[in-house]
C-alpha cells in the first residue's frame, strides 16, 4: 500500500429527522437532510503504529468486505467523534475506507458495487459518500447530494451519556407515528432552503422524531438543550437519535459564555462539503 495514508472522517447533524414507519423487516423507513461537520475521525493506513482492529469496528468490517488482503488489514483509528451521540463516527469510518478504496489506497481490488458495500455497512453510510449535505430517504440508501453547502457553524453540546439507537427507535415505536405525504414534508423544504442558503428558513425546518422520546427517558437531553436555547435565544435540536444536540449559527457564536454542567462537551464546528462540490470563485 506505499506509505502511510491519513483518513478524515467528517461527524455529521441531522437538520431534520422524519421517522415514517416501521417496515416488516424490522428497519423503518426515514427522511432526513444531512450535513457533514468540520469533526473529523483520523484513520491511518500503513502506519508503524497501525495494529489489527476490533473485528467489530466498522473500519475492519469495511476492510473485510472490500476484500482487502488480511496483511493490509492494519489501521490506526484516532477518534475525536464522541460515541453514541448521533454524529455518524462509526459510519463516517467505513465510509472514508470505502473511499480510500475507491481512490486506489488498496491497490487493483476488481469491480466492486460500493453503494451495495455501504448499505451493508450501515444505513448512514451511504451519506458519507457524497462528501456534503444530502437529502437520505428509505432506510438510508436512497442519497441525494444537495450540492455545495454555506459555511455555517455550528455548537454541539454532548451530555454525558450514550444512546442507543435500539431503544430509541423502541421509545418512538411506542408512540402512534403520523402518516406524512413527501410533498409537504418539512424535509423536502429543509433541503430547498439549505440549497438557496436561507439561514432563517432552516432554523424555522430545524426538527427530529427522535427528541421529544428520548429527552423524556433522559434529563440531560433537555438540560443540553436548554442551555443552548438560554445561551444564544436561537433553536436547538437533537441529531440522530442523540445524545448530542446544536444550535446554528450563520456567522460566529455569541461571545457570552455557554454555562454548561459538569461532564458536559462543547463542539464548534462548521458545515462542510468536498471540494468537488465548492462552488468555482
Amino acid at each position: 500500500m506505499g506509505p502511510s495514508v491519513i483518513l478524515r472522517a467528517p461527524a455529521k447533524l441531522n437538520l431534520t429527522l422524519e421517522i415514517l414507519n416501521r417496515r416488516d423487516d424490522g428497519y423503518h423507513n426515514l427522511r432526513s437532510v444531512m450535513v457533514p461537520v468540520s469533526l473529523f475521525d483520523e484513520i491511518e493506513l500503513g502506519g508503524t503504529d497501525s495494529a489489527e482492529l476490533d473485528a467489530e469496528n466498522l473500519v475492519s468490517k469495511a476492510l473485510r468486505a472490500l476484500g482487502v488482503p488480511a496483511g493490509q488489514q492494519r489501521a490506526a483509528l484516532r477518534k475525536a467523534i464522541p460515541v453514541g451521540a448521533g454524529l455518524g463516527g462509526g459510519s463516517s469510518d467505513a465510509a472514508a475506507i470505502l473511499l480510500a478504496a475507491m481512490d486506489g489506497a488498496f491497490g487493483s481490488l476488481g469491480d466492486r458495487d460500493f453503494l451495495a458495500l455501504a448499505r451493508g455497512l450501515g444505513s448512514d453510510v451511504p451519506f458519507f459518500l457524497t462528501g456534503t449535505a444530502a437529502l437520505v430517504e428509505g432506510t438510508g440508501e436512497r442519497v441525494t447530494a444537495l450540492g455545495s453547502v454555506p459555511p455555517w457553524q455550528a455548537t454541539i453540546v454532548k451530555p454525558p451519556l450514550h444512546i442507543s439507537t435500539a431503544l430509541a427507535y423502541a421509545a418512538l415505536d411506542a408512540r402512534t407515528l403520523e402518516s406524512r405525504p413527501r410533498n409537504t414534508s418539512p424535509t423536502l423544504q429543509m433541503g430547498e432552503a439549505l440549497q438557496r442558503g436561507d439561514f432563517e428558513a432552516v432554523g424555522t425546518l430545524l426538527g427530529n422524531d427522535f427528541q421529544a422520546p428520548v429527552a423524556a427517558q433522559h434529563r440531560e437531553i433537555g438540560v443540553a438543550l436548554d442551555a443552548l436555547r438560554k445561551w444564544s435565544s436561537a433553536p436547538a435540536i437533537l441529531t440522530g437519535s442523540g445524545s448530542c444536540v446544536f444550535t446554528l449559527w450563520k456567522e460566529k457564536p455569541p461571545k457570552a459564555e455557554l454555562e454548561l454542567p459538569a461532564g458536559f462537551e462543547r463542539f464548534d464546528v462548521s458545515f462542510i462539503s468536498s471540494p468537488r462540490w465548492r462552488s468555482e470563485a
